[in-house]
């Protein structure tokens, strides 16, 4: 799985700082805190038909990663949408789009991770790009990687932070064995997520989904446990194995960037039938409902 190049693009117009630029002439210092360390939070929008899906959850847990850090100055849930309301009016979208938000903590006076060195306020990049869903919606094979999800004594997964190392491993143990993704355990043992995404299982019509200790809280992955529910299908979070995901009647991953998709196989094993399954059809079709019917108008 390789995203591609969409020349809707070309000329797309990115803001940094509240300055709208062409992609090509748009800058960030190099004494930027999230060139300097990562030092930076994150969060990935959908836009549908002029809407931007949970937008009000996204920007909470934006906030509240920045409070976990430390940031001194975070801009307010109105200040973000308006500065998301001029990028995507600038080029001219509003359906089919990704947003790439991210706040770093600002530009320091001098290198060094000290944010004491951070003097002036934080950084905020919009990036909206034409982006389908990056996975096939026919299903995706999985590999477990050797990398692990980092314990939350570690590096607490409740920031949304921009430190991805641990995933980019993970994507290139996944590249490297031909398959979409990877599997990601905690320090524990139990799966986790993906490198990209959070995963969910169906054995004998439960739905099941591993916790959040290792893991961010996905904004979709709520919203399907929250379908889920109003669809009288008992659901499960806990702790589970990669033997339990093996052998599971069908399983699926969810993520801002892909929705909702199949997993056909995991570690050369087939899953169910190797097809998608009932539920995930069915939840499938309830999140397309509710992203069509929803969201925080931005156009």
């Amino acid at each position: 799985m390789l995203q591609g190049y969409d020349e809707r693009n070309r000329d797309l117009i990115v803001n940094v700082d509240g300055k709208l630029t062409h992609r090509d002439r748009a800058a960030i210092s190099p004494f930027d805190s999230a060139v300097q360390g990562g030092d930076a939070v994150w969060e990935g929008l959908r836009l549908y038909r002029g809407k931007i899906f949970r937008l009000p959850e996204h920007l909470a847990r934006l906030r509240d990663s920045a409070k976990a850090l430390a940031f001194t100055q975070i801009p307010s849930a109105e200040e973000i949408t308006e500065q998301i309301r001029r990028t995507v009016a600038a080029n001219g979208m509003s359906d089919g789009v990704h947003i790439r938000l991210t706040l770093t903590r600002g530009v320091k006076i001098t290198s060094g991770m000290d944010p004491r060195l951070n003097q002036a306020g934080p950084t905020l990049i919009v990036l909206p790009e034409y982006k389908d869903p990056v996975y096939d919606a026919s299903g995706v094979a999985l590999v477990t990687a050797s990398v692990r999800r980092p314990a939350p004594d570690c590096l607490d997964p409740k920031i949304h932070h921009n430190n991805l190392l641990p995933s980019i491993l993970a994507k290139i143990e996944a590249n490297v064995a031909g398959a979409d993704d990877a599997v990601m355990l905690d320090h524990r043992g139990f799966i986790a997520e993906t490198n990209a995404t959070h995963i969910f299982m169906v054995t004998g019509g439960i739905l099941a989904t591993p916790t959040t200790v290792s893991c961010p809280e996905g904004i979709t992955r709520a919203v399907v446990l929250e379908l889920a529910a109003s669809a009288g299908l008992a659901c499960r979070v806990g702790d589970y194995t990669l033997p339990q995901l093996y052998v599971a009647d069908e399983a699926f991953v969810t993520g801002t960037m892909g929705g909702l998709v199949p997993v056909l196989a995991v570690d050369g094993r087939t899953i169910g039938y190797g097809k998608p399954g009932p539920v995930t059809g069915q939840l499938t079709a309830l999140f397309a409902d509710l992203t069509a019917a929803t969201g925080t108008p931005v156009t």
